[in-house]
This record gives structure tokens, sequence and C-alpha cells, in this order.
């Protein structure tokens, strides 16, 4: 995997870390859960021949700073936003994994005029993403959401084994994370792998972005976690959706009821990849982004 230099812009009380390649139009690519712009690189080794490519650390990820915690999706947008503003970025289109892809949905209802297209890869719907209080032996009680930052802390499955593993250092059990439910399909070259893990261990606001997921909900129809403020509504930018049918972590059928709530937007299906079509079927994943942001 090439490595890109990391550069930093401040955007008032936080410091954003960025990596920057190429020429021409602008394309930014915004990063999921537990990730960071490393986990790009490979993407923008294929896109620096063709495009003025950014990818930003979202405050509280790898190298960005994490001065203020926060509550919302569009937050970190803002973040973005000002980044844009100081990177000299007028208009550009926007590329997101998983949460990014809600980072990338506020980002074009606040920019109509400077966002120009929306790739969502294996994206959070508009709808945000549900947790559920476990029982006694780990499953989901379906019919009880978390509510808060303090549930969501103590979550058995999906959030306090991770926060123990950034506590004590513990890249392993990251490791199988990553190889049962993003990884489970192909896993990345050993050395790619490490990076990775590397880029993983430096989250630091794993409580906020759950909380942010879950209260995420920018249609017009309520959620069990959240009102619906129609901010999608707002959206003027070609909204073009990959999506694995293999996907664990967002499943297939969210982003087919997805793709009803986001006006005309384009659901393109990959039918043998999950949650990481970057590492999956590479070939593919790149042509399919190149050929949609043309």
């Amino acid at each position: 995997m090439r490595q890109y230099e990391l550069k930093r812009l401040s955007i008032g009380k936080e410091t954003l870390a960025y990596r920057t390649c190429g020429a021409g139009d602008n394309v930014v690519l915004i990063h999921g859960n537990m990730s960071s712009s490393v986990h790009w690189q490979t993407t923008m080794e294929h896109l620096e021949g063709k495009y003025r490519v950014f990818a930003p650390d979202i405050r509280g990820f790898g190298d960005s700073s994490y001065n203020q915690r926060f509550d919302s999706l569009h937050e970190l947008a803002v973040d973005l936003e000002l980044f844009l503003d100081e990177a000299g970025i007028d208009t550009c289109s926007l590329v997101g994994w998983s949460t990014g892809g809600g980072v990338v949905l506020e980002m074009a209802a606040d920019l109509p005029d400077r966002i120009k297209k929306a790739i969502l890869v294996e994206s959070v719907p508009p709808t945000g993403y549900p947790m559920f209080k476990k029982d006694s032996s780990g499953q989901p009680i379906l019919s009880e959401l978390l509510k808060n930052k303090e549930e969501i802390a103590v979550d058995p499955v999906q959030v306090a084994p991770v926060l123990d593993a950034y506590a004590t250092g513990n890249r392993e059990m990251m490791r199988m994370i990553w190889n049962a439910v993003i990884y489970n399909r192909v896993q990345p070259p050993a050395g790619d792998y490490e990076q990775y893990l590397d880029a993983m261990m430096k989250q630091r606001n794993l409580v906020d972005i759950d909380y942010s997921l879950l209260t995420f909900n920018i249609t017009d129809k309520p959620t069990g976690s959240a009102p619906g403020s129609n901010r999608i509504s707002k959206i003027q930018c070609p909204v073009t959706m990959i999506h694995g049918k293999l996907d664990l972590v967002v499943p297939y059928g969210w982003a087919v009821e997805a793709q009803k709530s986001i006006p005309d937007a384009k659901l393109i299906t990959l039918d043998s990849t999950g949650h990481s079509p970057i590492t999956d079927d590479p070939e593919l994943f790149y042509k399919t982004l190149i050929d949609n942001l043309r």
C-alpha cells in the first residue's frame, strides 16, 4: 500500500489530519467507524491519476484532534465543511464508507451548491443505525433500543469489548472483530492489515460515534431513536449507493429501503462483496467508483 504524507489543517477548536494526492476535480473520501484515512490509501492510488483527492481523519479518529465531544453526525459534517474551506475546496464529489456515508449525506444537505456528487459505500441508512439492549446470552432485545451514551458504553457485545481493546491495546481483539464481520471474506495483505490496525487503535470517540449513528435520522419520519429532521429534502446532488449483498454490518435490505427515502438515488448492487468491497473485490469496486465519479 502506497503511503501518503500526513498533513494537518486547523478548523477552529479542532485540527484535522488528512492525506491528499493528484490533480483535477476534487474528490473527498470520508472513512467509517473504527478506521481512518489510512483505509482509503489504496483507493487514493487508483484515483490520483484522474482527480485531486483528499482523505481527512474525522474528529476523534486517526491523527485528528478530539478536543470536544459530539452528539451527531452533523457536527462532524460541519468539521469537514470547515475543512473544505481551509483546504480551498470550492466544489467536490464526496465518497463515504459506512459511517462516512451518513456524514456525506449531512454535508450534501448543508452544501447543495458545492457538492457535485455523493457516493455512499456500504453506508449507514438515512434512518440511522439501531442499537438494542442485550439479553443474558448477548442477543439483541429488538423491543428495547439503547437510549443514551451511558447505556451504549456498557453494551456487552458491540461496544464494551471494543472500548476494552482500545484501553489495553489489544490489536488481536480488533483483528478478530474485523475478520468476523468486515474482512470476513477477504483479508487485506498482512502489511496493510497491520497499518489498518494501527489506525483503528487511534480511535477515541467510539461512544460518541455510536450515539450519533443511533440518533441519525434525516428522513421525514421518526424512528424509535430520533425524530426525522427531513434534511434529506435539501440534498440536490446525484446520490449513488454502492452496496454488497453480503454485508454483515449494514445489511443489503437496509440499502434497498434507504434508496426509497433518498430522492432519485441509484443503487448499484455488488453480488459477491460484504462491508469492505475495497478488499473483497478491489477491481470491481474501483471500476464502479470511477465510473460513477465521471
